[in-house]
């Protein structure tokens, strides 16, 4: 069972509808609606009450719903303290360049950024941090990194003030379906109907950033009920998994532009298939230290 799910009953609860709760929780109606259907395949009795609007749980959701309350607020306080005390473990490297990001963008983008600008930070040093996209916003909020690299598009939501932060755009990137490559059967992979028809395919774990621009891009398609032979957290882990020929995927092109011009890996589909999206730096509008204004500026020039 995923804490997410009672978090998801809750806002279902507020909101009296799957579409708000969905936004709420930042995530594709679809994908909401699985994430329901879930929690109550584990607990094996009805959570919502079938054809209401508003929607409505049923006395077994609101029990539910009323006794894992306490423990989701008890849970959140002991995460806020975690985060507080690697905070202040932060604030003892100050003076270096701390950096906020996630996996698949500090192996790709962001270790290609920080080269490039090597000579600014070196002498200091740098900090890069991995971390889920709300606690990275976090770390940034409370001060404890410099600046914050990730995804952009309009299928997340990055709860940053404009009044507060400022941003650059690093990059412009897109997930493209990708297979082992293999001999072409004429026409197969360029018709996008048929493109989930061709095999198994692997998709992303349900609230990863990755993985809400997919579940976005495959419901404006019609393809949201489309089941995955797998899922991973990790885009590293289904650039290995296509690799060895157990299916398709939706991966940044960031990652697998290498295997691709090497013949490893054949991309499928047409452009429409494709998924844009940016990558962002994020940094507080006051004054930060000597490196991070200095990597800023060099960033802003390039």
């Amino acid at each position: 069972m995923d804490i997410k799910w009672l978090e998801d009953l809750a806002a279902l609860q507020a909101h009296g509808s799957y579409t708000r709760a969905a936004a709420a929780r930042h995530v594709t109606h679809p994908a909401f609606g699985r994430r329901i259907r879930s929690l109550q395949a584990w607990v094996g009795v009805d959570l919502v009450e079938p054809g209401r609007s508003p929607v409505r749980l049923t006395p077994a959701g609101l029990h539910l719903l009323n006794q894992s309350q306490p423990m989701l607020q008890r849970l959140a306080q002991a995460r806020s303290q975690a985060v507080a005390l690697s905070g202040q473990a932060l604030e003892a490297s100050a003076q270096v360049l701390r950096v906020g990001t996630g996996r698949t963008l500090a192996r790709t983008l962001v270790a290609d950024w920080l080269a490039r600008h090597r000579r600014v930070w070196a002498a200091q040093g740098a900090l890069l941090l991995t971390r889920a996209m709300a606690d990275s916003v976090a770390l940034l909020e409370q001060g404890h990194i410099d600046l914050l690299v990730c995804y952009e598009h309009s299928a997340l939501s990055v709860p940053l003030s404009s009044q507060r932060f400022a941003h650059l755009t690093l990059a412009r990137d897109q997930l493209v379906p990708v297979a082992r490559a293999a001999p072409r059967r004429p026409g197969a992979a360029t018709e996008r109907a048929n493109l989930l028809a061709q095999g198994p395919w692997l998709g992303y774990s349900e609230g990863l950033a990755l993985g809400r621009l997919l579940d976005d891009h495959l419901s404006r398609q019609d393809l949201a009920s489309a089941q995955p032979l797998l899922r991973s957290d990790s885009a590293d882990a289904l650039a290995e998994l296509v690799a060895k020929g157990l299916g398709l995927a939706w991966l940044p092109l960031s990652l697998v532009a290498a295997p691709l011009r090497q013949g490893q890996l054949m991309r499928l589909g047409q452009r429409s298939d494709a998924v844009p999206f940016e990558v962002r730096i994020y940094r507080p509008r006051r004054q930060l230290g000597a490196v991070a204004e200095a990597v800023w500026a060099a960033t802003n020039r390039a």
